[in-house]
């Protein structure tokens, strides 16, 4: 399902989450490790990396919560479940923000409880702020 609505600015945003934007190259994880950045917005951790992406879009995803804090799967998927929700509601933010570069981003989460939503909902706003600050807007030449 499609949702289509208005942003702040009364931009048309779609606020989907579609399987070209999740991050599933293995290639591209190996060199996200290997060669990029990271920061905290607790209780998330995001690591990024300009790339090169197959497919064209801003930006490729991948969530992962450990399984030495939270042993059962049943609670690591609610965790991802409430990450991926916060992420496809912001995101218009940082794509906004990218113009024609692409980004991959990894996003773990570290704490040691299950997280209510509003707490995951404000980290990744501080994550995708930090991103765009990250990336700043490349001016044009006048």
């Amino acid at each position: 399902m499609e949702i289509t609505l208005k942003d702040a600015d009364g931009k048309k945003t779609n606020f989907s989450f579609k399987k070209e934007e999740r991050l599933c190259s293995k290639k591209i994880s190996e060199n996200l490790f290997a060669n990029g950045s990271s920061f905290l917005a607790f209780p998330l951790k995001f690591v990024y990396h300009e790339t090169e992406l197959p497919i064209n879009v801003p930006v490729q995803a991948a969530f992962s919560v450990g399984k030495k804090k939270f042993k059962k799967a049943v609670q690591r998927n609610f965790i991802k479940r409430r990450i991926r929700e916060a992420y496809r509601l912001n995101k218009h933010f940082l794509y906004n923000n990218l113009n024609a570069r692409q980004l991959a981003v990894f996003i773990i989460f570290i704490g040691k409880e299950m997280p209510d939503y509003m707490l995951v909902e404000s980290a990744m706003k501080k994550g995708i702020n930090k991103l765009i600050n990250e990336f700043p807007i490349k001016n044009l030449p006048e």
